[in-house]
């Protein structure tokens, strides 16, 4: 049987994850540098199978989307934090420590059967407090200060997975970037911790594996 290689995107997986093991070596065990970024990244070929956003793409579906303040805000959470949407569905004011620029991810949003259903993470690793960058934690702190009568342990995003889906197809068709599910905003928050020399381990704890 003639073998067909692998897919470009399986190749570009690989890379990142070679490529997190030896920012840990060069972080922690004095590997002088990472040959990865010496010889360059696996599945370019099909660049448009590769199942996450780079930072400038980021920045065009963003832009699009400014319209919508609370679905710009939605979006700019998953990309710089890496969370997932349950998590970002569940969190509420007392989650957040905007001198510190943290946020607490203790639990999960989810509909059933015409029910709004608060369970805890995924995983006993989802329980974690992610740092934000100080740009995000401040535009998060006028947003939620925006929000009449919002209580301290309210849902701040009082919104749908569908809604979030159509405004996800929305600026893609505005802005002209590639499609990715929502769940993929998670891979490129991880393919730019990569690129900015984040550990594997740095990188698991932060997402939640």
């Amino acid at each position: 049987m003639m073998d067909k290689g692998f897919k470009p995107t399986y190749l570009k997986t690989i890379h990142n994850q070679l490529s997190a093991i030896l920012n840990y070596a060069v972080n922690f065990y004095d590997l002088r540098s990472n040959p990865c970024r010496k010889a360059g990244s696996m599945g370019k070929s099909k660049a448009d199978e590769r199942p996450y956003w780079t930072l400038e793409e980021f920045q065009k579906f963003s832009d699009a989307i400014m319209d919508k303040q609370d679905s710009w805000m939605a979006f700019q959470i998953l990309f710089w934090t890496g969370m997932r949407i349950g998590e970002l569905l569940a969190l509420t004011p007392a989650d957040f420590d905007f001198q510190a620029c943290t946020i607490r991810i203790n639990k999960s949003y989810q509909r059933l059967e015409g029910k709004d259903i608060i369970t805890d993470p995924k995983t006993v690793k989802s329980n974690r407090m992610i740092t934000m960058p100080e740009f995000l934690s401040e535009e998060l702190e006028s947003y939620i200060g925006m929000l009449y009568g919002l209580n301290e342990n309210d849902r701040i995003f009082q919104i749908s997975k569908s809604y979030l889906h159509h405004e996800m197809d929305r600026g893609v068709k505005l802005s002209g970037v590639r499609r990715i599910r929502i769940h993929d905003l998670r891979h490129s928050h991880v393919s730019l911790l990569i690129n900015m020399g984040y550990s594997a381990v740095a990188i698991g704890e932060r997402v939640g594996h």
